[in-house]
């Protein structure tokens, strides 16, 4: 003879999986509809913009490298034609 009672197996946790599993399927839907088909995020254009966005540190970083260094060159010149000038 079995009883029809509760599942044991449902609790808070299992109610919250659900939950949140029907928002991100609403949040999904929604995304679709708004931004379109073409324009979804997904995990190979996250992981193509994270690239675009080290290579352009990268090449900021290159610059200031470059820049510090002519700097560098600059002041040294500029030390170098004071040290050379006659004192009077």
């Amino acid at each position: 003879m079995s009883t029809a009672g509760p599942n044991p197996n449902i609790g808070l946790t299992t109610i919250s999986r659900t939950v949140a599993s029907l928002a991100v399927g609403v949040v999904h839907t929604l995304e679709r509809a708004v931004v379109g088909e073409a324009r979804m995020r997904t995990a190979r254009g996250n992981a193509w913009e994270a690239v675009c966005a080290d290579r352009a540190r990268a090449d900021r970083r290159a610059e200031l490298d470059r820049l510090v260094a002519e700097l560098a060159t600059t002041r040294a010149a500029a030390r170098g034609e004071r040290a050379r000038q006659p004192v009077s």
